[in-house]
């Protein structure tokens, strides 16, 4: 039962790491394409910057979401704060 749980934890995981890896290769291989197309039709004014900065927005907080504020990864954390609450109670009960 335990093996299950931990297993799909692992697996969301690694799908959210895919998930931001895919999100993040196709924000490089659009803006490259935006900046050549921006470059090649109209030098004068750099329009790229704009999608270049808001889907850029979009990117960093999706991997904060996933390498910074992961529900699996928090729930970790709690747990091993939890456990170690409790480890410092009993030492105290136990003086």
């Amino acid at each position: 039962m335990e093996n299950q749980e931990a297993y799909r934890r692992v697996k969301r995981w690694v799908e959210a790491k895919f998930g931001f890896y895919w999100h993040l290769s196709m924000y490089l291989a659009v803006m490259a394409v935006l900046v050549i197309i921006n470059l090649s039709t109209w030098p004068e004014y750099l329009w790229f910057k704009w999608p270049l900065l808001g889907w850029g927005i979009g990117v960093f907080f999706h991997g904060l979401a996933v390498f910074r504020f992961s529900s699996g990864r928090l729930a970790a954390r709690k747990e091993r704060m939890i456990q170690e609450e409790m480890e410092k109670e009993s030492s105290r009960k136990g003086n």
